[in-house]
């Protein structure tokens, strides 16, 4: 009977876990005569097929009888796997330490966590077995990363206080812990007398099973089947290409891979586990087969879906660490990150010592980043965001120069430009008061610095780097697009999916009396039916709107602010103030903004808490998106909106001499300096980015490094010796540091998304925003990395295939960039007068071209006339302000002349071309440039293809070899 027509087969999806393609030599067996009996590869079990009511019993026998040849086949291949490689549930004490067999593996080490630290204790392991003794001296050296026995490695810590009444429901949890497989054992704090320790221990049956469970994919044994054509043709060009860098000097940021070895690739392919296919893995050490972090995973995982008590909601550690049966849970760390020997000599204690010495220190800023070391330890979803920040951090270098080039350009340009030379000349030149009572005549060559100053950001190159600055934004976005498939192939995440989320407790005890059929679970679960999410919906938008009326209001007390304080300094005792009273307006206004910045900012937080669990999210990604994207708009028009009205409102509406527009009929509304506005959103911007830089550095290690001090000092108040605070073992040194923040990785990206806009949207107006951002992000790097190494207790590893919600914003704010800059050169600078004069009013008029003769009479242009007797303040004579207005002696005085409307026609048309061109760029570069790499395309089908066939040829030789021991015929074909 052929058992394989009423199999139903599933493709075993493999490819190799690094970039670099393996070495493989020609298949012997054709691939046709492969393909016929790829059903007997697959052990999973049959499923019989619902039979109708007209189905006779001689159907119903043949199927049955099918199903248990089936069965059959899948049994004897289990036990032929387990008697020559030994059962896959052996306990960890005992002696099967390898799972493969020589002929075939010989010269394929599985590259683990612990053989990577030092090569010499890599190959003692390969020769001598492991015994209880150095399992002792090992865990002694790790100082408390074992249980009592010093052999189970400790994969979770479990935190909580004696005198919790939650007893009932943490002993039903550890017993079903117990029953799922996990080891317990529970240890007193040393320094608390009120806290105990539960340590988890997740055994080599248990891993098996989960791993199995979850889709691990974990290193599958290689062959050589074939030899890459590329390598053959390429050969002798990249020989050269190595004798000519071999030549020049080595690249000082890249890491020592000799001080480093966990950089080396392992060009290992990867299969998801399974325990009937356990032969075909790469297990030189079951210890050390699954990682630290592929351990800890599984163990949470067991721990988000035990019960504590009857009910469909009654399961997980997130709900007990919310009602308080315990106070943490958290993987350890790997020991110490501090060793009294240099890592160079003695080589690294372990993973958290070498990040810290190769990441973490601050001599290393410069460095390239270990980031499959960071996902080792940490999980992919801090790999991705430590990668992410360091690809911002690298695409900002090009644009902090080219913004560098535009400054120093107006910097060596200053003294020649035409506009500042005829400011600080005019000698002669009375400009009206720009205040009501206590300010008087000044002259215009007084604001002489002011248009030096301006010039510095507002001259030639401003057009050039806004363009260059969008287009910039949409290359960093596409290439991250290109490097995130190249990471997600390299770490095993393109056939990763996310597994089915747990409910968010709160949910279900809302919307418990309402249930659907879950569409991809098939299980009932509550749900909430589209009226109530609709209400509640609205109710959060009304919230954020009402945010939003919130932060404007504090902007317009600031601009209140203003106008009193200009009144006031314009009076002041102090000549350096009296003086210089606008600059001191904009520097104290700046200043009391900020501090309303940052108050408002705990505001927002907790208002975002309000509303997001007002909405009643599904799930914890939900929660975390809804939230994620509330924090964004409240903070980004917190910061923003002063800086809005700077650039877009400031001076705009002040009205005329003898004409002016009042607040409140009291307060005369500011106008801008002689000089311009740009110089006031200069500074504040300049002034909120540096100092919104500083408090998030402060607040990332600051905080915690405080948080940490006033934890010792507290142990050393309870009488705790220095010899006692050494000794503490390694889960207690990790319960006294602090825990990662409740949203995660989300303030992270929120600060560095809120830089992105700093760095983006006015840039016209601030061109060194790219490089102080630059300057921030290599500081921010190792904050993060000391932080995440020495100061919080180790995370989750998470996995994650992207940066999720985050993408999607700096898409929006790459888009809003390029239209607040166009309506910044239009409206905020000067650039679009000084053309329009250039080419119809100045000397240049016929000629064609431009240069800075050409603006030669530009600022009489810009300065109407006015009548001082008309103030009747006692001045007589003229002065002068900043419009395009009519004269007092022309027969429409004070009117809006006919220069006006071409500057105004100039910037509309200005903001319409320079959109349409620069969208235009953006979306031909974004056509141009593909998501995927094509040799990643190519790379990925070819070794689909590939380890198919090495599958097949791996199954048939040990088939054969299974045959040839049981002394039965050998054939090179299927039996």
């Amino acid at each position: 009977m052929n058992t394989s027509k009423s199999e139903t087969v599933k493709e075993h999806p493999l490819k190799p876990s690094r970039r670099s393609m393996p070495c493989l030599v020609q298949s012997q067996t054709h691939p046709q005569s492969l393909s016929k009996h790829s059903s007997f590869l697959q052990p999973n079990r049959v499923q019989p097929q619902p039979l109708s009511a007209g189905t006779s019993t001689a159907t119903v026998d043949v199927v049955s009888e099918r199903a248990k040849v089936v069965e059959t086949l899948e049994n004897n291949l289990l036990k032929l796997s387990n008697t020559e490689y030994g059962d896959p549930f052996l306990d960890v004490g005992k002696d099967k330490d390898t799972y493969t067999d020589d002929s075939e593996h010989g010269n394929y080490d599985t590259r683990t966590d612990q053989s990577l630290l030092i090569q010499n204790r890599l190959t003692r392991q390969k020769t001598e077995p492991r015994t209880k003794s150095s399992l002792k001296s090992d865990a002694m050296a790790s100082s408390g990363l074992f249980f009592k026995d010093g052999k189970k490695r400790i994969d979770y810590i479990l935190v909580y206080k004696k005198s919790s009444p939650q007893v009932e429901k943490r002993s039903t949890f550890e017993k079903n812990l117990r029953a799922e497989g996990l080891m317990l054992e529970r240890e007193p704090a040393v320094t608390n007398s009120d806290i105990m320790f539960v340590k988890v221990h997740c055994p080599w049956e248990t891993l098996c099973k989960y791993a199995e469970r979850m889709n691990i994919r974990m290193p599958f044994r290689k062959k050589c089947y074939y030899t890459d054509w590329r390598s053959k043709t390429m050969g002798s060009l990249q020989r050269n290409m190595r004798e000519l860098k071999s030549w020049l000097p080595r690249n000082p940021m890249k890491l020592d891979k000799e001080a480093l070895p966990d950089l080396e690739e392992t060009d290992c392919y990867t299969a998801p586990f399974s325990r009937a296919r356990i032969h075909h893995f790469t297990i030189n050490n079951k210890d050390s087969f699954f990682s630290n972090s592929t351990r800890s995973r599984i163990v949470h995982h067991v721990l988000q879906r035990t019960k504590y008590e009857d009910g469909k909601s009654k399961m997980g550690i997130n709900r007990l660490l919310n009602n308080g049966t315990y106070e943490a849970a958290f993987p350890p760390h790997e020991g110490s990150h501090k060793s009294r020997h240099p890592i160079k000599t003695h080589g690294a204690q372990n993973h958290r010592h070498l990040l810290y010495e190769r990441w973490a220190r601050w001599g290393m800023w410069y460095k390239y980043q270990p980031l499959d070391l960071i996902r080792r330890y940490f999980g992919e979803k801090i790999g991705l965001y430590f990668a992410w920040l360091g690809w911002y951090t690298g695409m900002l270098i090009p644009a902090a120069l080219v913004g560098l080039f535009v400054f120093l350009y107006g910097l060596f340009t200053m003294d020649s430009s035409q506009v500042s030379k005829e400011i600080c000349e005019a000698n002669e030149t009375i400009m009206c008061p720009m205040c009501e009572r206590n300010c008087t005549l000044q002259k215009l060559n007084e604001s002489c610095i002011y248009a030096k100053v301006t010039h510095l950001f507002d001259n030639g190159g401003t057009v050039f780097f806004a363009i260059f600055m969008a287009i910039w934004a949409t290359v960093f976005l596409e290439f991250w697009k290109r490097r995130r498939a190249v990471l997600t192939y390299d770490w095993d995440l393109i056939d990763w999916e996310d597994e089915e989320e747990e409910l968010r407790p709160q949910f279900e005890a809302k919307y418990s009396q309402v249930e659907r059929v879950n569409p991809i679970t098939g299980k009932p679960e509550p749900f909430q039916p589209f009226p109530d999410k609709l209400s509640r919906l609205m109710v959060s938008v009304s919230g954020i709107f009402f945010m939003i009326s919130l932060v404007l209001t504090a902007v317009f007390a600031v601009v209140v602010y203003r106008l009193v304080a200009m009144e006031q300094f314009a009076s002041f005792k102090w000549y350096f103030i009296k003086k210089y009273w606008q600059f001191a307006t904009s520097g104290t206004g700046v200043c009391i903004n900020f501090m309303i910045i940052m108050s408002l900012n705990v505001v927002y937080e907790k208002v975002a808490y309000l509303l997001t669990d007002l909405e009643h999210p599904r799930t914890e990604s939900e929660w975390e998106n809804s939230f994620a994207l509330k924090m964004f708009l409240f903070q980004f028009v917190n910061l923003n909106s002063s800086i809005f009205y700077i650039a877009f409102f400031l001076g705009r509406f002040a009205g005329r001499p003898g004409k002016y527009n009042k607040l409140f009929n009291r307060w005369r509304l500011e106008e801008c300096h002689p000089s311009g506005c740009l110089i006031d959103l200069c500074l504040q911007m300049g002034v909120i980015m540096v100092l919104k830089q500083m408090w998030n550095n402060f607040m990332e290690l600051g905080y915690p490094l405080l948080q940490n001090w006033w934890s010792r000092r507290k142990m050393k108040r309870r009488g705790q010796s220095m010899e006692n605070k050494i000794s503490l073992p390694q889960w207690e040194k990790d319960w006294n540091l602090q825990p990662m923040n409740l949203h995660g990785l989300m303030d992270e990206y929120l600060e560095m998304v809120l830089q992105f806009g700093f760095t983006t949207i006015f840039v016209a107006a601030f061109p060194l925003a790219p490089l102080l951002a630059l300057l921030n992000n290599i500081i921010e790097i190792r904050l993060d990395a000391y932080k995440f190494v020495t100061q919080w207790r180790r995370p989750m590893p998470a996995r994650a295939t992207d940066i999720g919600i985050w993408y999607g914003i700096l898409e929006g704010i790459g888009v809003l960039a390029v239209i607040t800059n166009a309506f910044v050169i239009a409206i905020t600078s000067d650039y679009i007068p000084r053309f329009v004069y250039a080419y119809k009013y100045g000397p240049c008029t016929d000629q064609g071209y431009r240069q800075e003769k050409c603006l030669k009479g530009y600022v009489n242009s810009s300065l109407s006339v006015f009548d001082l007797s008309e103030l009747g303040m006692g001045y007589s004579g003229y002065c002068r302000y900043r419009d395009y207005r009519a004269p007092p002696w022309s027969s429409t005085p004070y009117e809006f002349t006919l220069q006006f409307w071409h500057v105004l026609a100039a910037r509309l048309a200005f903001i319409i071309v320079f959109e349409h061109l620069v969208f235009g760029i953006k979306s031909f570069i974004a056509y141009l440039i593909p998501d995927m790499p094509k040799d990643l395309c190519d790379r990925m089908r070819r070794e689909k293809y590939l380890v198919q066939e090495m599958m097949y040829e791996a199954e048939l030789e040990h088939l054969q070899r299974e045959r040839k021991k049981n002394g039965k015929q050998y054939h090179h074909e299927w039996p």
